[in-house]
């Protein structure tokens, strides 16, 4: 990848706020010049990481739609490539899976209620780019949704699609349509779809979709204090497929790390995650389970968290869990938590 492709996310950044032009960019030149196979990228902990952030950049080359009929497996419904753009569509390519999907989800409401399983999917399962809903607190997702109504949910990038679409749907969604949408997403039971993997080296990678996909070019290059999460099959992914998997490549050591910093705290780096998320991290009462979810996702969440972008109303319970996390903290952390069935 080249430089070019972050200037966008240079430019999105309110730097007056939190850090300087010139670190960010000392920052990307290390993660985007090209690496020997003795180095690996370096990133401040002060500067959203770009492999968690993915912008798209100015010249993302999309496929054309050429008419053909597109299939996943298990599946008799056939979609082209134009439906499964529609935002006020969710593609539902496998219905026995989950129940009938309300309006709001399977079309939304225009102009300006994009259908929530367009980007989350008809199951609730998302992707890196976003955010896995299925089996969320119905009271939890109301909450977010209030959050990015009123602003005190936001996000270190400003130029990230996905956020900005939520702050929008959020403004544009009715009491009726939250509460509906909440409540359906919370009836699905997440199912394990992340392989998580711990290796030094990782393959090529490139910005699709606002997030990484894999190059398929067989190059690798060394993991360095970054998480990589890409699809497993990149054209299903973007058929908007809930049956979709991911694999989420960590750096070695880092799950038995993320465990240890989730049951004791690490002697004071942080609290221990299992007094709010649960034994296993799959949540108590209106706390989110977190186990089996992006690794991506969560990284962007603590980071928001620990520089104020997430100020929310349960952020008030994460500032202590957050203000002494290092990036390779929330690395581990996020590795762990991947690692465990949802």
């Amino acid at each position: 990848m080249n430089l070019h492709i972050f200037w966008p996310f240079i430019y999105g950044l309110n730097f007056t706020r939190r850090r300087s032009l010139s670190s960010l960019a000392v920052a990307l030149l290390c993660f985007n010049s090209p690496l020997r196979a003795d180095e690996a990228p370096l990133v401040s902990s002060n500067v959203p990481p770009p492999w968690a952030y993915a912008v798209n950049p100015p010249d993302l080359k999309v496929a054309k739609d050429d008419g053909s009929l597109r299939h996943v497996p298990d599946s008799a419904l056939e979609l082209t490539l134009t439906q499964v753009r529609d935002s006020f569509f969710s593609p539902d390519w496998h219905p026995n899976d989950h129940p009938p999907l309300p309006e709001v989800v399977a079309h939304g409401k225009k102009p300006a209620v994009l259908a929530c399983g367009f980007c989350h999917r008809a199951g609730g399962t998302g992707g890196p780019e976003n955010a896995s809903v299925a089996g969320l607190p119905a009271a939890y997702i109301v909450q977010q949704m209030a959050d990015f109504k009123n602003g005190t949910r936001q996000t270190s990038v400003p130029l990230r699609g996905p956020p900005k679409t939520m702050i929008a749907v959020a403004k544009a969604a009715s009491p009726e349509e939250v509460e509906a949408a909440a409540a359906y997403f919370s009836s699905l039971k997440l199912k394990p779809n992340i392989r998580v993997i711990e290796t030094n080296m990782v393959p090529k990678t490139q910005v699709f979709g606002w997030h990484l996909a894999d190059l398929k070019n067989n190059e690798k290059e060394p993991i360095g204090e970054r998480i990589i999460e890409v699809p497993e099959d990149l054209e299903r992914f973007v058929s908007r497929d809930s049956r979709s998997r991911f694999i989420a490549y960590v750096p070695e050591g880092s799950i038995q790390k993320g465990k240890n910093l989730v049951n004791t705290g690490g002697a004071g780096i942080t609290v221990q995650c299992i007094i709010c998320h649960g034994p296993d991290l799959r949540g108590l009462a209106t706390i989110p389970g977190i186990a089996g979810r992006s690794p991506s996702y969560i990284i962007r969440q603590l980071y928001d968290f620990k520089h104020g972008a997430r100020a929310g109303a349960m952020s008030a319970l994460m500032k202590p869990t957050v203000e002494h996390l290092k990036m390779e903290d929330m690395i581990a952390l996020a590795a762990y938590a991947a690692s465990l069935p949802p």
